[in-house]
């Protein structure tokens, strides 16, 4: 009788560790918050190595956490392949962590445990993409406010143009080339010397004075839009005191030659937001295709995090 008892004793207490902890299993909370740090940890890592790989190998030059090589020529097909497979790999290898480091859950329902390992899949992959743009430089801000940067590159590009028209200093900047043009004689005609007309020598400084005059009033009229009539006028006799041409072939002169410098400006107006528009283009889809390799990423880390639950429990 005495030696029953004791084999029953000893049953119960081989069981007891059992029971233990499958009691510790069972009022476990249902997020596993170790085993999802671990899947997220890993996830970033490996994209990190992934997109460092794809450029190194020329695959891609661009990466969804850093804006340099977004355009529309380097975000091109194999861009977008090695995105994608780059957050294919990356998020079900955490996903897959995440779902086989968790506890085993007992007595929860199959429907239960099947959606919290998707839900440890999807938070792996959710942490590991918060990580990774916390660490690095996110193009996602750029790209959401890319009509307002699109927008400031069109200004910036149109005050860029008219600047460079504008320039004042010596020898540079179109404007200065536009009212250089204005003075030039032919240096075959009698008379024709530097700083020389018919009526005698023009004094230097008088010529470095008008020249400035010149880039002003060309200046203004640029920014306005219109050459005044006056301003015809007073720069013709300034260009046939300086030329030796006639009243009527300076004035033929000046408004030629304003046309010519309002035509560049027009010219570099339009090449600006050419380059703007391409640019939102660009960043419209470049937006499109990094979203759908994020939410492949995300699917797939769910997936990925109930098949290691599975293994776990099985």
């Amino acid at each position: 009788m005495a030696s029953a008892n004791a084999a029953t004793t000893s049953s119960v207490e081989r069981t007891m560790p059992t029971l233990r902890q499958d009691a510790t299993h069972s009022s476990a909370g249902a997020v596993s918050w170790g085993a999802i740090v671990a899947g997220a940890v890993a996830a970033a890592a490996l994209s990190l190595i992934l997109l460092i790989l794809g450029t190194g190998l020329g695959l891609s030059s661009a990466s969804p956490w850093t804006d340099n090589g977004v355009s529309a020529t380097t975000f091109g097909i194999s861009a977008i392949l090695w995105l994608t497979l780059t957050q294919l790999i990356a998020s079900g290898m955490g996903g897959y962590l995440a779902g086989r480091l968790r506890v085993k859950w007992v007595e929860v329902h199959a429907d239960d445990v099947y959606f919290r390992d998707t839900a440890h899949g999807f938070l792996a992959w959710a942490v590991a993409s918060l990580v990774t743009a916390s660490l690095l430089t996110s193009v996602i801000g750029s790209i959401v406010s890319g009509d307002v940067k699109v927008g400031a590159s069109v200004a910036a590009g149109v005050t860029t143009a008219g600047a460079d028209l504008a320039k004042v200093g010596a020898g540079s900047g179109s404007m200065n080339y536009f009212v250089d043009s204005l003075f030039r004689k032919d240096i075959a005609a009698p008379g024709s010397a530097s700083g020389s007309v018919a009526g005698g020598a023009m004094p230097e400084s008088a010529t470095a004075a008008s020249t400035v005059e010149m880039v002003r009033i060309f200046t203004n009229s640029v920014r306005s839009g219109a050459l005044p009539t006056e301003d015809v006028r007073y720069a013709a006799q300034i260009v046939a005191q300086r030329t030796g041409l006639s009243p009527q072939d300076a004035e033929k002169r000046v408004n030629d030659t304003y046309a010519r410098a309002r035509q560049q400006l027009h010219s570099a107006e339009t090449a600006a937001k050419n380059a703007a528009d391409k640019a939102r283009e660009a960043s419209a889809y470049a937006a499109l295709w990094l979203f759908i390799s994020l939410l492949a990423g995300a699917f797939v880390a769910s997936l990925a995090a109930t098949f290691g639950g599975r293994q776990r429990d099985d």
